[in-house]
């Protein structure tokens, strides 16, 4: 990071106290760096304060000396926060079993660099798309999970996350239930995807359930893991309309579609540290062209 100017984030959450957001300003500016993007939110329900930064370093300072700089304001303010720069890609594993709609969406996404993420693995309990993952020369590892080898099965799967330095697992229709030891270990880390029918139609078939009823919307949401299954905070959802006129297959073709949509937007907004914990809901920034700006297309 030796350029003269690099384009950085820093990401803070802290209690809300009068003065965070000049300091913040104030701390960039003395340093020789250029405010590009800025968005804050101040929850009162919470208390806690909320701010995401994109700025370039004129002078070249690099993200250690910011940080090294920034300790004094930490301490004053009790932040959480995080610098990165935002050419980085962070790295993810992808879990999946055998609906392959989100998995091909992501793929197709990484490939033409429009998810700026390196996928290092992918862990399935079912061999359906080792080829298509092989393909892009990513590792397959097959993981069989049974009530009786969890326990092994997750310990295996922690193991190729840490080995591939991963710092997030995305569940991309993953029918397998985490542990809370593992929801635990990967805090805040696992995003997953499914359809926002939840609690009303449960099991394996809920479109078909869906087009039984007569349902006019259907939607997905994607969400941080927690022990809670399918309860977790928020991250991103949608929906699409639906007639009388459309069949089951038209349901679920529709469905496959927003949750691979929802799932992506979910996950450009995590790696762009637009996505902020606030207890059992999510704080969400919105894109700025800067987030798009960095991810080119190959």
């Amino acid at each position: 990071m030796t350029n003269a100017k690099n384009n950085y984030v820093l990401r803070v959450a802290c209690p809300s106290i009068r003065g965070v957001t000049a300091d913040i300003s104030s701390f960039l500016s003395n340093r020789g760096c250029n405010i590009r993007d800025s968005a804050q939110f101040d929850d009162e329900s919470t208390g806690r304060y909320f701010m995401r930064i994109t700025f370039r370093s004129e002078d070249g300072m690099t993200l250690d000396d910011l940080a090294k700089n920034f300790q004094p304001l930490v301490e004053k303010y009790k932040m959480e926060h995080e610098f990165f720069d935002e050419r980085a890609k962070k790295k993810v594993v992808l879990m999946v079993s055998r609906f392959g709609h989100c998995l091909n969406d992501l793929l197709y996404r990484w490939s033409i660099g429009a998810l700026p993420i390196d996928i290092v693995a992918v862990i399935s309990n079912h061999l359906d798309f080792q080829k298509v993952v092989e393909s892009h020369n990513i590792p397959y590892h097959l993981i069989k999970v049974t009530k009786e080898n969890k326990a092994e099965a997750e310990a295996e799967q922690m193991r190729i996350v840490r080995e591939a330095g991963a710092e997030l697992i995305v569940l991309a229709r993953y029918m397998q239930i985490l542990s809370d030891e593992m929801c635990q270990q990967m805090s805040g880390r696992i995003i997953n995807i499914h359809h926002s029918f939840l609690p009303s139609f449960k099991g394996g078939s809920p479109y078909k359930q869906a087009f039984e009823r007569g349902v006019k919307l259907i939607g997905a949401t994607s969400h941080f893991v927690t022990a809670d299954l399918d309860e977790g905070p928020i991250i991103e959802q949608d929906i699409v309309r639906i007639t009388h006129a459309q069949s089951p297959e038209d349901y679920v073709s529709l469905g496959r579609d927003v949750e691979s949509q929802v799932l992506s937007r979910a996950i450009h907004a995590y790696v762009h540290g637009r996505v902020f914990l606030n207890g059992t809901k999510t704080v969400v920034f919105p894109a700025s062209p800067d987030s798009y700006a960095a991810d080119p297309v190959k």
